[in-house]
């Protein structure tokens, strides 16, 4: 059974859904900082708190996808004894 950890299009979809979350609670935030009611305050503070908290996990994403991009290309660089920039580069576009 794959997880989300084994499908690098899931990862990529979930990253994206997450940034897309992210932007549109911004902008939720930025259109309504006019509401001085306790309520909203109160809504505007728990979301800020949890947009915060999204972020982190982006950036924790990314950070790990990143981490696995590299291993991949170091891995297929030592497969295909690749030593030099100019050879990663011509195998890239084969």
């Amino acid at each position: 059974m794959n997880t989300p950890d084994d499908n690098p299009q899931t990862q990529e979809r979930l990253i994206g859904d997450l940034r897309l979350v992210i932007e549109n609670a911004e902008e939720l935030l930025k259109n309504t900082d006019h509401y001085t009611s306790v309520l909203y305050q109160n809504a505007r503070t728990k979301l800020s708190m949890a947009l915060n908290a999204a972020n982190e996990e982006l950036e924790r994403f990314e950070d790990a996808q990143l981490t696995r991009m590299m291993e991949a290309t170091r891995l297929a660089n030592e497969r295909f004894a690749d030593n030099s920039g100019e050879a990663r580069v011509l195998r890239a576009f084969h």
